[in-house]
């Protein structure tokens, strides 16, 4: 596997997902704003607006950019797992440091039809490495093709 390989990029429906997620986060903050201007604490416009365009970005371009920031690699013998926008990650997981494999999925993967694919290694620095935005089909595949080769590492 080249590391200038192209990356296989996350599942689109990652971007909805994310962009619920930060909805989730910022509408008690953008309540919260109206509050406080309603009841006069703070002067017409002083935050609620601040606190609008920040909801915004994280509702609208946030979520974007993470996705473009994310993708991975599935090779013969490791997965290489790409992530971040203003630190970087580059990770690389050799099937034969994996010790056992998760696929979680949440309600909002659920609805989008998403999972997130984790494999635990041996050792304690990134002994889990999550490859969140997958198709659940995909990561299920992914998580089977892991486990017989490290089934036939073992044997």
């Amino acid at each position: 596997m080249d590391e200038d390989e192209a990356l296989t990029p996350l599942h689109p429906n990652y971007v909805k997902v994310v962009r619920l997620t930060s909805l989730l986060f910022a509408a008690p903050l953008v309540i919260a704003a109206l509050i406080l201007e309603a009841t006069g604490v703070l002067p017409r416009g002083a935050f609620l607006v601040p606190v609008l365009l920040l909801a915004m970005w994280l509702v609208i371009r946030a979520p974007l950019r993470r996705y473009q920031a994310r993708g991975y690699q599935l090779g013969d013998d490791r997965l290489r797992v790409v992530r971040g926008l203003v630190f970087n990650a580059d990770t690389v997981v050799p099937f034969g440091r994996v010790q056992h494999i998760d696929v979680h999925q949440g309600p909002l993967e659920r609805a989008y039809g998403l999972g997130t694919l984790v494999l635990h290694t041996a050792g304690n620095h990134n002994a889990s490495v999550a490859l969140p935005g997958v198709a659940h089909d995909d990561a299920l595949a992914m998580r089977e093709a892991i486990r017989a080769h490290v089934k036939r590492e073992t044997m």
